[in-house]
Formats: structure tokens, sequence, C-alpha cells
């Protein structure tokens, strides 16, 4: 007979284990501020979007700068080369990267490209040399920009 109650108080604690690792857990906003906003740039169809530290920080933002290289001897003068990381296509073709003009402020900021060699990407008109562009989270970026939601 206590061989019966053993068993059963064992099942009643496995239950109990089980349903409890079904409970739902909902993932808490901290401080109640949203991870994003959104405003107009003034005089464009565009705008910013800027982030807490805190997202930057769960997204793990990187950015490098836009420089300047020497062309090839023969052509003399130089270009500006970003990182090829830094370069985004748009849903129709379209090429742009995403600055950095302010600590936490991401706009997106068209670039032509003229070539690609390997991880850099020379460009025939972008942002100017020393702009701090995205190489990592722009797609995140986007996706705010554009209101696409994980759900």
């Amino acid at each position: 007979m206590r061989h019966r109650h053993r068993w059963i108080a064992r099942s009643l604690i496995a239950s109990v284990l089980l349903l409890s690792a079904c409970a739902t857990v909902e993932e808490e906003v901290p401080s109640g501020k949203e991870p994003a906003r959104i405003e107009p740039i003034e005089g464009t169809d565009l705008v910013r979007v800027i982030l807490t530290a805190e997202a930057v920080e769960r997204l793990d933002m990187q950015t490098a700068t836009v420089r300047r290289v020497a062309k090839a001897e023969k052509a003399g003068g130089s270009e500006q080369v970003i990182p090829y990381a830094s370069v985004f296509y748009g849903p129709t073709g379209e090429t742009w990267t995403y600055t950095n003009p302010e600590p936490l402020t991401f706009e997106r900021a068209p670039i032509e490209i003229d070539h690609i060699d390997g991880n850099l990407v020379f460009l025939s008109d972008g942002p100017a040399s020393g702009t701090a562009v995205v190489t990592r989270g722009a797609a995140e970026l986007f996706g705010t920009e554009t209101g696409v939601d994980e759900s």
C-alpha cells in the first residue's frame, strides 16, 4: 500500500513539473520606452531612425567610415570607399547605406556603386568622406523604417 502512495505522489509531482514548463512567458519591455522611433527628415521623403542605447547594444550595431583612397596611378585623383557590409539593396534594386550622423540616429542615404573589389565598394556618388555608415544592423533599421514587424 505504501508503495502505491509513493507512486501517486511521484506522478503528481511529475505532472506539476510538466505543467509548469508549459507556462507562457511574456517578454517585458524595459521601462515602457519604445526601442525605436522614426521622424521625418524635413525636405525629403526619408525618415531618420532613432534607437535607444539598449536597442543599439542588443542589435550589436556597428559602423565604419567612408574614406577616400587614391585611384590607380593612370587615373589619378581619389575615390570614396565603403565596406561591402554597409551596402543595402532595396526591393527594386536601388542601392543605399545607412549613415550615423549622431549617436543613436540613423538615416538612409542613396549610393551609386562604381565597382566592387573584394570587401570594398567604390562609389561614384554617396555620403562624404568621414561619414559613419552602418556595417551591422541595416536590415533592422530598414524594418523599423518601413514598419516591418516580427509578428
